[in-house]
């Protein structure tokens, strides 16, 4: 197989210039050391620029496979080097004069040992790079032949090309029907509709057909278009490696979720029960229910048995449904009375639609028609390869605008048909996958393989997958753009190639989370494990041990059999760890990962405060993840982690942070709180002294106490005669300010803040409003785009906020919770707003007509959460009440490029749309336990979803209403002659938090 250039290339780009940095640093190193590292440094140098040409080549014999591979090998030994060169000599004393010669000698004395092994390894590495550059002499790797022809590339998608990579228009991303499987839907409907007359009776459907034929798909339209109609549903992922625990886990939490009124406690400790207690539960949940139950990617007869015998059976009965790749499993469905559908390719005319609708989605619209047989004879009517072909040839037009689609079109077909043949399998689809993979510029395959980390089907967060491929050091910053700017244009990249594929969509329009299809996951999962680039434990995949040094690795399960692997490695060279769930596997061995620079334990809710302090000697951190762990407090040691840039700490019960975090002068994003259960980090001078963070969320800023007015009333009083909100900023400064009121009035020191979320204000009074709001208009000055505060119900945002003479005029994002009677008079000033939201405000017509004016807004959200202050909410809906008249309406006019309006309330008031109102309105969401009724729909020309989200607790009158919307875009639908707008129906339950 192919080896990873990029990965190689990386490598050695990366190290050439860290070599580089410690050529320039002085470190003081035995004789003769440096000039062994310039020798490496030039050697490496050589071996990038023969690597860079091998960039453009596609296809490489073994000899040269192999070489590569020994680079690559070298050159993370190395990065381990200098990387410990950097910890162990660090500290050496710097300056002139007695006291800095005396420091420097006992520095030299106490270091002596680790020098003259610094000095013995770098001899070592040398002779390896030594030996690695004559071999490629001795082999004839230097010979490289110009491929050209349908079978290669030689420049794969202008992988040496600079690209300029324009940002992708925001947008929603909607449930769509899929494309030319109309038929199978229509012929699974009466199986639906049998159902809904048959009681007491488990009812099977099985979906075959071999990879990208799109099973899933199809039983995902299934499970939104008839999922409504029972009682309760839920959908998990079975997969090659079976484990029912996990399904039976999973399936138990989903249906909790609808239980009216239920509590979080009732499921505690859930990942402790066994298959008895799981099954018990689930029978308990589904009595007297009629449920829908959708298990996909089903692999052996065995599993399908374990399944279907761990389902309750009950007098309302059920309608299960399952995808595989197998007939053995279908036929066994079948023998239980069961329906099979055996799902077949799509036809031409189907074939073309899909791969329109990709490149339209790309915003590449072909002038001249597209030669359809092309199109079927090139991907054979298989969705998944006619999806990433698409994505393959709208890069190749984006980089080419006079080039002809055709003819890239002809291009792909040629390069296949030689491997392929005329009868395309889930072989000749990875073919295809293999050469979409080729055609990817060499930091982008990077960037690919690392999605190999996360498990099969599991939705993974941007910001999370750009966090980390920042730390490892895959991004760099290039044509003026930062490393978080080229991140977002690799992300996109591979959402535009569809290689990876969006799930849903931030209120601001951005991808929030994306999936891989299990295809192209298990092709990057072997390639990865080929180059040894991460190695999985646990995975759905079975992977070989590692015959190399383990550099980044992902553990997905942690029982016995994982832990023994576990142990058997050597983990002193890995740089990455991921660890899914559970940490058991990890209690003995923790201690050996000693170069460690990104450690993700999100989910492992077994980590312990003693782990913890085992991981705050990992110096060379710089991202770490113990999001939703059980972790109550960090240890005092964290400030060891010198290069630690990214800490997430959100659904913790952390706290407040050790005073030492003020030696953490390189973190970048802080990440912190529970919006939901009102937790969050509070703001200390340490976490203010981080002057180089970008992000700070989920924080809690205490004001003084009582006995503190004295010190800062004689401070405001000054301030009048000083000039305002500047004389107070100049005072604070002058006088002593009190202990707890210091980190208030440093925040605004941190000028290279560009989000703020304050999830609480605490003992807050009118001086305490004054500081906050110097500081936010002081940040807002420099690098502030996102701001969200909830008040708390202190008055901030009423009294302070909204009477701002300096308003945060260049935010993008503006989140406003607690009490607000009216929307701050300047808020037409924030021209270049795209996100609103506004959680127990006063909503009014009056409201929306001040906000319709804002050129730039993307989504506006009215939000009203009763489980927390109940009786101030209930007085917010009462004064809505009073001064709308009970009803809102929305004129025309205004709104020229919002796109979603969310209202999410317990009680909704009439909505009326007039018409011309919103004329770029595509999603209407509505959550509610209580709905009056909705007007003019038809009047909104481009709405094309509508989401209702009902309370677990609404009322029979609710869903009247329901049933009456339905209707409603019933009649839109025809009279426009489209499927738009859609409606999804949803249920939350309102769980307890206690």
């Amino acid at each position: 197989m192919e080896l990873v250039v990029g990965a190689s290339s990386g490598a050695v780009k990366s190290l050439v210039n860290k070599l580089g940095s410690l050529l320039a640093q002085e470190y003081t190193l035995i004789s003769g050391v440096r000039d062994d590292i310039q020798y490496i440094n030039d050697e490496l140098s050589s071996m990038q620029a023969f690597l860079d040409r091998l960039r453009r080549e596609v296809i490489h014999d073994e000899q040269r496979q192999d070489w590569m591979k020994q680079v690559r090998e070298v050159a993370y030994d190395i990065e381990d080097c200098v990387d410990d060169v950097s910890h162990r000599l660090g500290g050496e004393p710097r300056g002139s004069g007695r006291l800095v010669s005396l420091r420097r000698a006992w520095y030299l004395f106490t270091t002596l040992y680790a020098r003259r092994c610094i000095a013995a390894d770098i001899g070592n590495l040398k002779a390896r790079a030594h030996h690695v550059s004559e071999r490629r002499t001795r082999y004839g790797v230097e010979n490289l032949p110009l491929i050209t022809g349908g079978g290669a590339v030689s420049n794969p998608a202008g992988a040496n090309a600079p690209r300029d990579r324009l940002a992708p228009p925001r947008r929603l991303i909607g449930t769509t029907e899929p494309v030319g499987m109309d038929d199978a839907i229509n012929e699974i409907r009466p199986w639906f509709s049998h159902g809904m007359h048959n009681t007491g009776e488990l009812r099977y459907l099985a979906i075959v057909g071999f990879g990208g034929l799109g099973k899933t798909t199809l039983a995902k339209a299934l499970y939104r278009k008839f999922g409504d109609e029972f009682d309760c549903r839920a959908s998990e992922l079975a997969s090659q490696k079976f484990h029912l625990q996990m399904v039976l886990r999973s399936l138990v939490r989903q249906f909790h979720e609808q239980q009216p009124g239920a509590s979080l406690d009732a499921i505690h400790g859930i990942e402790e029960w066994g298959d008895e207690i799981l099954k018990k539960k689930l029978a308990d949940q589904l009595r007297n229910k009629r449920y829908h139950i959708l298990i996909d990617d089903i692999w052996s007869v065995s599993a399908w048995e374990n399944i279907r015998d761990s389902l309750p059976k009950n007098e309302k009965g059920a309608s299960i449904v399952v995808t595989t790749r197998f007939n053995s499993v279908a036929e066994a469905c079948r023998r239980q009375k069961g329906h099979v559908l055996k799902l077949k390719q799509l036809s031409q005319e189907s074939s073309y639609n899909l791969f329109l609708q990709i490149i339209s989605a790309n915003d590449m619209y072909p002038t001249r028609p597209i030669d359809a047989q092309i199109i079927m004879k090139t991907c054979g009517g298989l969705p998944l390869a006619i999806v990433v072909v698409a994505g393959l040839i709208a890069s190749k037009l984006k980089s080419n605008t006079d080039s002809i689609l055709d003819h890239h079109l002809v291009d792909v077909e040629e390069a296949l048909s030689a491997e392929l043949g005329s009868n395309l399998t889930t072989e000749g689809v990875s073919q295809i996958i293999n050469h979409c993979y080729k055609n990817l510029p060499a930091e982008l395959k990077t960037c690919l393989l690392y999605l190999s980390t996360f498990p099969k089907g599991r939705s993974i967060s941007r910001k999370r997958l750009i966090r980390r491929w920042i730390a490892e050091g895959f991004i760099t910053e290039k044509h003026g753009k930062t490393v978080e700017e080229v991140a977002e244009d690799s992300f996109n990249e591979l959402i535009g190639r569809n290689l990876i594929r969006p799930i849903n969509n931030s209120s601001s329009g951005k991808v929030k989370c994306c999936q891989i299809h299990d295809m192209v996951l298990e092709y990057i999962v072997s390639k990865s494990s080929d180059e040894n680039f991460i190695t999985i434990i646990g995975g759905h995949w079975q992977t070989p041990f590692p015959s190399y040094k383990v550099r980044r690795l992902s553990i997905h399960r942690s029982e016995r059999q994982e832990t023994e692997i576990v142990e058997r490695m050597k983990l002193s060279h890995v740089r990455s760890l991921t660890v899914l769930e559970s940490f058991k596997a990890l209690h003995s061995t923790i201690l050996k990962f000693q170069i460690l620079q990104v450690l993700d334990l999100e989910g492992c809710k077994d980590l312990s405060f003693h782990q913890l302090q085992k991981i705050c000697k990992m110096h060379q951190l710089k991202y770490l993840s113990l999001r939703s762990t059980d972790i109550h407090k960090m240890p005092s040691k964290i400030d060891r982690l010198e290069y630690l840039e990214v800490l997430d700490i959100r659904d913790t019960n952390v706290r407040k942070l050790p005073a030492s975090v003020d030696r953490l002068q390189r973190m970048t994003h802080l990440l912190a709180g529970n919006k939901i259960k009102r937790i969050a980090l509070m703001l200390t001078e340490g976490i203010t002294k981080m002057t180089a963070i970008q992000t700070l969320s989920g924080i809690e800023i205490c004001g003084r106490s009582t006995g503190d007015n004295t010190i800062i009333r004689a401070s405001a009083s000054t301030d009048a005669k000083d000039g305002g909100l500047q004389g107070i900023r100049r005072e604070a400064r002058k006088l002593d300010v009190p202990k707890q009121l210091r980190p208030l009035a440093a925040l605004e020191k941190l000028t290279n803040l560009k989000k703020l979320a304050v999830y609480r204000l605490v003992k807050f009074q009118a001086e305490d409003d004054e500081l906050l709001l110097s500081a936010i208009e002081h940040l807002s000055s420099c690098s502030l785009k996102f701001l969200a505060i909830d008040d708390s119900f202190t008055g901030f945002l009423d009294s302070s906020l909204s009477s701002s003479q300096a308003p945060p005029e260049h935010l993008y994002t503006l989140q406003l919770s607690g009490k607000l009677s009216r929307v701050p008079p300047w808020i037409d000033r924030l021209h270049n707003l795209e996100k609103l939201t506004l959680s127990l405000t006063s909503l009014t017509t009056d409201t929306l007509v001040t906000l319709n004016k804002l050129p730039e807004l993307f989504s506006l959200i009215f939000s009203l959460d009763v489980t927390n202050n109940a009786s101030n909410a209930l007085k917010i809906v009462h004064k809505n009440t009073l001064e709308s008249g009970g009803k809102i309406f929305v004129q025309g006019g205004g709104f020229e490029k919002l796109k979603l309006l969310r209202f999410s309330a317990p009680v909704l008031p009439p909505l009326s749309f007039l018409e011309e109102a919103m004329p770029e309105l595509e999603r209407l969401e509505l959550s509610f336990r209580m709905l009056e009724s909705v007007y003019g729909l038809e009047n909104l020309a481009a709405l094309q979803h509508i989401y209702l989200r009902v309370s677990s607790q609404a009322s029979e009158d609710a869903k009247v209403k329901i049933s009456q919307i339905k209707g409603l875009t019933s009649m839109i639908q025809k009279a426009n002659n489209s499927p738009n707008p859609s409606v999804v129906i949803d249920e939350y339950n309102e769980l307890s938090k206690e």
